[in-house]
């Protein structure tokens, strides 16, 4: 099923529902705007049914559960400004935009981490704290993302690096070799360059971990692919959910990392914070 039509989806099932499902699709059809902020115990109560109930009806319209249904329901809802997001109109204020780019981050930030898999997590960490050395690849809005993991893996005494040149990523990745682990972040896992890039360096021994889209041409070519769902249509908006949720997976395997060093491996990690307490004004006290 379309997730952008599920109103009209509703609407047309409405003679097939039985009494209760037809309670829980007339509350939400009379506000779907509210029942992207309900949580299922709200929606149930309102339509006087069980929790149960609810969460029938929202497979009904091939969804997981309600988390998924609710993430589908404001897809339908959000006609969208080309080329900025989804959800915002042409007439929004501040006032109406600015918690529109909230409440859809964290919503996408809620379907990822109902999608992303711990085995899979688990796997990319294995890779990582054995690696020679770490790369981070980005283009375009996961070049920032690839500058970030840097930042954050620069602590653990492995050399790392990132890069958001192609030329530059197909010479390390030609270089690269057993041992060495590259980290490809694309939300869209459609850029020919970087699946090239994915080829070249499985070809050259070395480890590839996709942070990307499931299915797509760069994950075929990962050695381990961590799934990332977003819904955000980046061949039209500018991204924001999707950078957003890679920065998170980012900090998902730093901290897995971090944990497999143990406990002894804090006393490194607070002697870098601490080198930096000349370089900043005491905090002044909040009153």
């Amino acid at each position: 099923m379309n997730s952008f039509n599920i109103l009209q989806q509703i609407t047309s099932a409405l003679e097939s529902l039985n009494r209760s499902e037809r309670k829980v699709a007339d509350v939400i059809l009379s506000d779907p705007q509210a029942a992207t902020r309900s949580s299922i115990a709200t929606l149930a109560k309102a339509a006087q049914v069980s929790e149960p109930t609810v969460n029938r009806f929202c497979k009904r319209f091939n969804t997981a559960g309600f988390p998924d249904f609710k993430l589908n329901l404001a897809q339908a809802l959000a006609s969208g400004v080309p080329y900025v997001n989804r959800n915002v109109e042409a007439d929004d204020t501040a006032d109406s935009y600015s918690p529109k780019i909230f409440e859809a981050t964290i919503a996408s930030l809620a379907y990822a981490k109902e999608k992303i898999s711990p085995a899979v997590v688990n796997r990319a960490v294995d890779q990582l704290i054995q690696a020679k050395q770490i790369l981070f690849f980005g283009l375009g809005a996961s070049g920032p993302v690839a500058q970030d993991a840097q930042h954050k893996f620069f602590r653990f005494n492995i050399p790392v690096a990132a890069y958001d040149d192609v030329l530059m990523q197909r010479m390390v990745a030609a270089a690269s070799g057993t041992g060495d682990v590259i980290v490809i972040i694309s939300y869209t896992g459609r850029t020919r360059e970087l699946v090239d890039i994915a080829e070249l360096a499985r070809a050259s021994g070395a480890t590839v971990i996709g942070i990307t889209a499931p299915n797509s041409p760069l994950a075929r070519h990962c050695t381990v692919v961590l799934d990332v769902e977003a819904p955000e249509d980046t061949d039209v908006y500018m991204p924001m959910t999707s950078r957003i949720v890679h920065l998170t997976v980012i900090d998902i395997l730093a901290t897995g990392v971090t944990l497999r060093r143990g406990p002894d491996f804090l006393r490194h990690l607070k002697a870098i914070k601490d080198s930096l307490k000349e370089t900043r004004y005491p905090a002044e006290p909040r009153v």
